[in-house]
């Protein structure tokens, strides 16, 4: 992650949290009062964001904060396992508290689910089929979630529109066709970005190969389905399944052949996964 846009991320977290200060710290402890923070996993889970994400709050709120330890992105850690260490004033670890765990709860959470996701497909291929997340992030947190889905071992889609052409349901009904909006898409975006246009059925993805797409999403197609769209394109565009992919469906849909799986889920419904901080 881009460190800048990391640390305006975090100045406007600690804003909304410690604006007022903390009437409660500051009032029991005195600003040289120094403590060592310990953050530890409570369930079996997947680390993100220790180093580069919760270290680097307790470092906003006061640079001298010292890091005495953080566990990797992608390592797996059990019920107890130490994954942050950090000295310092003990008001300023209280204050940067609520901010560090709230983030990296959240991104373990993504990691470990999408981490499953990776799992679940390993075995199809080779190669298995990318999991790649979607742009169903929490406003103001994209660029801590897709980070969170690539140390599960995930892949990420768009970053914003502009990062690539999609052509999608809206689109094409409200120009007429794919053929239309491909064309009118060919005469404006840069040729150095891929198309991509969604299909909702097997008349669609024929006609995305006619007009020569790069990438074809399969859009809520079950398995059987899927299967024959792998076979109409005989490799002549990219082809992603997308739409209602559970842990329970995602290794049939992978068996199918598809390219790439998306799933919205990793970002938009990942359990956040429970970290404590105690003073030790």
């Amino acid at each position: 992650m881009d460190r800048h846009t990391v640390r305006a991320a975090i100045a406007r977290f600690l804003a909304e949290d410690v604006a007022g200060g903390d009437i409660t710290s500051e009032s029991i402890f005195s600003p040289d009062q120094l403590g060592t923070a310990l953050f530890r996993a409570k369930q079996p889970m997947v680390a993100a964001g220790m180093e580069q994400v919760a270290a680097e709050v307790f470092f906003a709120q006061n640079p001298a904060i010292e890091l005495l330890g953080a566990a990797p992105d992608g390592l797996r850690t059990e019920v107890g396992s130490e994954l942050l260490r950090v000295r310092g004033p003990v008001l300023d670890l209280l204050k940067a508290e609520r901010v560090a765990l709230n983030l990296v709860q959240r991104l373990s959470g993504i990691a470990t689910l999408t981490a499953r996701y990776v799992e679940a497909v390993a075995a199809c291929g080779p190669p298995p089929p990318r999991v790649v997340d979607t742009r169903k992030t929490t406003p103001g947190l994209r660029i801590f979630e897709k980070y969170a889905v690539r140390v599960g071992g995930g892949h990420n889609h768009r970053f914003t529109l502009a990062d690539g052409v999609l052509v999608k349901d809206n689109h094409i009904s409200e120009c007429g066709s794919i053929a239309e909006a491909v064309r009118r898409v060919r005469a404006r975006a840069p040729h150095t970005l891929r198309i991509e246009v969604e299909a909702e059925s097997l008349d669609q993805v024929r006609d995305c190969l006619e007009c020569g797409v790069d990438l074809i999403l399969l859009d809520n197609m079950d398995p059987a389905t899927l299967g024959q769209a792998v076979e109409i394109a005989r490799g002549r565009a990219l082809l992603e399944a997308s739409g209602g992919v559970t842990l329970e469906t995602v290794r049939e849909i992978a068996g199918t052949g598809v390219d790439f799986i998306s799933v919205g889920r990793l970002t938009h419904s990942a359990p956040a996964c429970d970290i404590s901080m105690r003073f030790v």
